[in-house]
């Protein structure tokens, strides 16, 4: 059985640095963001955020396109953007601890880091766990009772794909709850969090795991219902109302960075110029502004830090995930 404090450690893959970076000599014609996943979801708030964002601030002159193209955990954006628009220096995707995760799994085939070029982050996205408002489950030990109890009553739903980084965060929480074999969780894979929520609604699924700009909307809309935030302590402001899963007794945190990367053979001027607009939007009041209402913690890393980031968040992952049985 692993520790649960190694699966802790290894989740939270948190830090914070800020790295200047010049923007001048390149402006994007056609800017476009690739969402992997379909509407509703993080990665889609992603791309969909900043891309208005950095259009208010006049970091970009037109309207980023954004493109929903869901598939394989985010392996059918990777391999397009891979093999097909390799040196497209107006596009940017967006990309997560979900994409490291199967990175790290080799869940994209023939698809390694190397291959694209890292940009800056975001912010991190703390994991929540939730239920339908309407559940009877009222905490995440009375859901993990369940889970302990009879495994295959209970179907938690997330935005990325077995194994990957929604799926991970369920487990951690189980193994840290002490359900010693949590390949025994019975998780179903969406393409994105809207469409997981969906499911949840429609009551095809128990509980959800996402993160928590996922998850805004619809606890806005009272459809449903937090249990755990996967956070050391309560987040602030409107989110303090959610619980931590530390303070029911389940040491469990996992954080879900945001960023985004760019086509390998992209031009290093154009990528300069990307990372400096990335990094001069996160520099900016809006920015702050939209990170404190969306729940998104610190996190500014750009350029060659960013990459060495994602690097050791690969190599940590494939770690976790040999220890509990992903990968061999």
């Amino acid at each position: 059985m692993i520790k649960a404090t190694r699966l802790t450690a290894a989740a939270i893959l948190m830090g914070a640095s800020a790295l200047s970076v010049s923007a001048e000599g390149f402006t994007p014609e056609n800017p476009e963001c690739i969402a992997p996943a379909n509407p509703g979801g993080g990665w889609d708030f992603t791309c969909r955020q900043v891309g208005k964002s950095m259009q208010d601030l006049g970091l970009i002159d037109q309207t980023m396109q954004v493109v929903n193209l869901a598939g394989g955990g985010g392996g059918v954006a990777f391999a397009e953007v891979v093999n097909k628009r390799g040196d497209d220096n107006d596009l940017i995707v967006a990309a997560s601890t979900a994409t490291a995760t199967r990175l790290a799994q080799g869940a994209y085939p023939g698809n390694t880091m190397d291959q694209v070029r890292w940009l800056a982050t975001i912010g991190a996205d703390y994991g929540v766990i939730a239920v339908a408002a309407d559940s009877e489950v009222d905490d995440l030990p009375e859901l993990l009772d369940m889970i302990k109890a009879d495994p295959a009553s209970v179907s938690v739903a997330g935005g990325s794909a077995v194994g990957g980084w929604d799926h991970l965060k369920v487990l951690i929480a189980a193994n840290a709850y002490g359900i010693e074999d949590v390949r025994t969780v019975k998780y179903i894979a969406f393409d994105g969090g809207g469409e997981a929520v969906t499911q949840l609604l429609g009551g095809s699924v128990q509980a959800f795991t996402g993160d928590i700009s996922e998850a805004k909307g619809f606890v806005d809309s009272g459809d449903i219902r937090v249990i755990a935030v996967l956070s050391p302590e309560r987040l602030p402001g409107e989110f303090a109302a959610f619980p931590t899963a530390r303070e029911q007794g389940v040491e469990a945190i996992g954080a879900n960075w945001r960023g985004f990367y760019a086509p390998g053979d992209m031009s290093d001027e154009a990528y300069d110029a990307w990372v400096g607009q990335i990094a001069a939007l996160y520099a900016s009041d809006e920015w702050k502004d939209i990170m404190a209402n969306n729940g998104l913690a610190p996190l500014d890393l750009q350029g060659a830090e960013f990459e060495s980031f994602v690097s050791d968040s690969v190599a940590q992952i494939q770690s976790i995930s040999r220890e509990i049985g992903i990968i061999q």
